[in-house]
């Protein structure tokens, strides 16, 4: 794809990094048969390859995001499903995270929507926050009805209850490995996740001592910054980012780290990027590279671990569910089964596995109705699976699956996260979801 930056323009790293992605562009359109929104949509512009020109333009002519643009770019889940399939390599996600940004400088949108946008990044974050308002939710679900659009999906997609929270693994301290030391990580507890299932973080941290890891919770750290990240709001989620980074950084250099656990993966991909995130930041650039290649998916780790399976699993089938963080964002895709096979599961693959579950971070609370449609084709896919229960490495693919299944009348499914799994399979308890 031509370019025509002015060297002007050229000299923002932003613009210059931009410019790059777009010159890949061959305009194959490869890109649209993977793309969910424009799967059901058909429109030209909700594709990778019509965005890209709708940031070009914008970009180009140095203008204001339009209501078409915005429109537009909105409607993307961030899947990454694209960057699978492009044949050029274009970085998609850097190009729309740069578009993003530029929205968000540059365009206002209607109030409803920036109080909205606001609300949640005030909110998701926050476990004590996020977990007030999950309970208010659960209180206002029988008037859901006399809600608006957007503010009646979310009430509904609330959960109907709350696990307490798991106040031994809140605050920050060290888990020893049983046995002889092999490894010592540290792990992202995160947010959203320690409060609509907190066994996941609990299993992680059984699994990775049983197999002679030493577990960090490090002092500072929190939310990947990811909810922000992909609003535009680059000086949250940098600073979010920097959090981490300083936590992190701090084990790193005294007892030292081997990996940075991560049992999100939408989180994961967040983090990885951190050396891009903060490349212009002198004061931080090197520290972002140590922290994004020390980043780590869980079963990356635990494939290094040699798990030892007893018997719990055997013949029991799952349906694996590939998060798009994890297969498109981070391009991890046998390992998560390859470890649940090992364990004793038989894995059965998903149809259409390319295609989101329409999670995607807060899409689904901002988008309700493709993401709708989408979790729809995702649960219809997954039961006709036959298998008896779900895995999947993501806490957003979670519980739009279990809500997928629930109204598809496949409730009895049960939806839980791959370390759950293997927990279970080489010697803890039972997931509770079982």
């Amino acid at each position: 794809m031509q370019t025509s930056f002015t060297l002007a323009q050229l000299a923002d790293p932003g613009i210059a990094t931009a410019n790059e992605i777009l010159r890949k562009c061959v305009h194959c359109g490869f890109c649209t048969a993977t793309c969910p929104t424009y799967v059901l949509l058909g429109d030209e512009r909700d594709s990778p390859r019509g965005r890209i020109y709708l940031i070009k333009q914008m970009l180009e002519g140095d203008q204001a995001a339009t209501e078409e643009t915005v429109r537009h770019v909105d409607r993307c889940l961030s899947c990454l499903s694209c960057m699978t399939t492009c044949p050029s390599s274009v970085h998609y996600m850097h190009l729309v995270d740069h578009a993003r940004a530029h929205i968000e400088k540059t365009y206002q949108r209607p109030l409803a929507d920036r109080l909205l946008r606001g609300l949640l990044a005030w909110l998701l974050p926050s476990p004590k926050l996020f977990r007030l308002s999950l309970m208010g939710a659960k209180l206002a679900r029988p008037f859901r009805f006399l809600l608006p659009g957007r503010l009646k999906a979310m009430v509904t997609m609330a959960p109907k209850s709350l696990p307490a929270m798991d106040a031994a693994i809140e605050r920050a301290q060290v888990f020893p490995a049983q046995g002889e030391r092999r490894m010592r990580v540290a792990l992202m507890t995160g947010c959203a996740q320690k409060v609509l299932d907190p066994e996941i973080n609990a299993a992680t941290i059984r699994l990775l001592t049983r197999h002679g890891c030493d577990v960090v919770i490090a002092e500072g750290a929190g939310c990947c910054g990811a909810l922000t990240h992909h609003m535009g709001q680059e000086h949250d989620s940098h600073a979010k980012a920097k959090a981490n980074i300083a936590a992190w950084h701090r084990e790193y250099e005294g007892e030292g780290l081997d990996a940075v656990v991560i049992n999100a993966s939408g989180c994961g991909t967040t983090v990885k990027d951190y050396g891009f995130m903060l490349r212009s930041d002198p004061a931080w650039a090197d520290k972002a590279a140590t922290i994004a290649a020390l980043a780590k998916d869980v079963t990356e780790v635990l494939a290094k671990l040699d798990l030892t399976p007893q018997g719990e699993a055997q013949g029991l089938s799952v349906a694996y569910h590939s998060a798009c963080s994890l297969q498109h964002g981070q391009k991890i895709t046998a390992l998560p089964k390859q470890l649940l096979v090992k364990a004793g599961f038989e894995v059965r693959d998903v149809p259409e596995a390319h295609l989101c579950c329409g999670s995607a971070g807060t899409y689904n609370l901002l988008q309700p109705e493709l993401a709708m449609q989408l979790r729809a084709r995702k649960a219809r896919n997954i039961a006709g699976t036959g298998a008896q229960m779900v895995a999947a490495g993501n806490i957003g693919c979670l519980v739009q699956i279990a809500g997928g299944l629930h109204a598809e009348g496949g409730h009895a499914m049960p939806v839980l996260h791959t370390v759950q799994l293997l927990d279970w399979a080489t010697g803890g308890p039972k997931p509770s979801g079982l």
